[in-house]
């Protein structure tokens, strides 16, 4: 690699061909491929009024790709998971801007995965130095990179602020092969408490499908997208994914989708939309026209385990937050992000913080982990 790198930010992500960017990183998460993250912008998920501009940093070394994060500027936090909002009120609180910001993550994703491209460790620095030193240069408050895997953190330097929360993921030890072994190394009252919720969703006649992408037609996909909209409807917030979007991951990445129906009387009443990657099956949305007791949880979490178990997949993540998850199975683990905050008094301020947030994170991911449903030795 040369001493000098050449960057170029770039407004859109086809200007950087597939094979490319796709060449940067070994596949196994579907939320870096290029055709996910192009999807986004080709099918109006992306809007600047919605705080989504698309701003991605690449380096090059003559003309070779060494390194790229998708990137985007943000006028909001809204979409994040990685909650910033105390900050951007200190900023105004002292007559500043905290916005816009710099953001390196997937859209709408709380999903841990590789954010920093590279073809090597050299390469990687330099797109971390790049980002602090562009976002500085450009004006901006600050650069976030958030849920990077836990490998990346030896990239940032000093300057970075670190920061943890804790999701809740499953993971097959190596011995389920079925389900009734998943359930087996549970204790009395959890795996009573799961084989009552499955019954009552059974006794109720709900019937389940599980399509990828390819196995769906325009009637799936729709039942699909239009629970995703009624979920968001319901909370009253903005649903960024369009119709045309699902169909063109369904497309594109058939194999790296995968759709859990419910139906009732030939009818679909409910339905999750998650990703697949090289080992980890990832639950993003989830929606019903009914409500009826368990549906949830066998929709978004036990069908899931099955799916995981037939297919040989080691590893369960079915979104941020929720406690309720622990008991079935899903036991806390700790996601990272990265914080570069350009004004070194905000930045030193923060520094202690973070550090404290992390001491409590921490805390309480232990205290957690002696809560969970799975026997200890001599334990029934």
């Amino acid at each position: 690699m040369s001493d000098k790198l050449r960057q170029r930010v770039l407004d859109r992500l086809d200007a950087v061909p597939a094979a490319i960017w796709d060449a940067l990183h070994g596949g196994d998460n579907p939320f870096v491929l290029h055709a996910f993250l192009d999807g986004l912008e080709r099918h109006g998920c992306l809007r600047a009024e919605w705080g989504w501009t698309p701003r991605h940093l690449t380096l090059w070394d003559g003309d070779e790709l060494v390194a790229a994060a998708s990137g985007y500027l943000k006028t909001n936090s809204h979409g994040e998971f990685v909650f910033d909002h105390a900050w951007a009120r200190a900023y105004a609180g002292h007559g500043l801007e905290y916005y816009p910001k710099w953001l390196f993550a997937v859209p709408y994703s709380p999903v841990t995965g590789p954010r920093l491209l590279a073809r090597d460790a050299a390469a990687r620095r330099a797109l971390v130095r790049a980002m602090a030193g562009r976002a500085q240069a450009d004006g901006l408050s600050s650069a976030h990179v958030n849920f990077h895997s836990a490998g990346e953190s030896v990239a940032f330097d000093g300057d970075w602020l670190q920061r943890t929360d804790i999701q809740y993921h499953w993971h097959n030890p190596g011995h389920w092969r079925a389900f009734d072994d998943y359930l087996a190394d549970m204790d009395h009252r959890h795996r009573k408490n799961i084989r009552q919720e499955r019954a009552k969703v059974s006794r109720a006649g709900v019937a389940f499908r599980r399509l990828h992408g390819d196995e769906a037609g325009p009637a799936e996909l729709d039942a699909i997208h239009r629970f995703y909209l009624q979920t968001f409807l319901e909370y009253g917030n903005a649903p960024a994914l369009t119709r045309e979007f699902i169909g063109y991951l369904a497309r594109t990445m058939p194999r790296n989708i995968l759709m859990i129906l419910a139906y009732l009387d030939g009818e679909p009443v409910a339905g999750a939309l998650c990703l697949r990657g090289g080992d980890t099956l990832y639950g993003r949305y989830w929606g019903s026209d009914v409500t009826l007791p368990g549906l949830h949880f066998e929709t978004c979490y036990y069908q899931g385990i099955e799916y995981c178990l037939e297919q040989g997949l080691t590893r369960f993540e079915p979104g941020a937050q929720g406690e309720h998850k622990l008991a079935r199975g899903f036991l806390p683990a700790l996601v990272h992000s990265h914080h570069h905050v350009v004004d070194p008094v905000f930045r030193q301020a923060l520094r202690e913080w973070c550090a404290q947030e992390r001491d409590a994170v921490a805390r309480h991911a232990r205290t957690l982990a002696r809560h969970g449903p799975f026997r200890t030795p001599g334990q029934d």
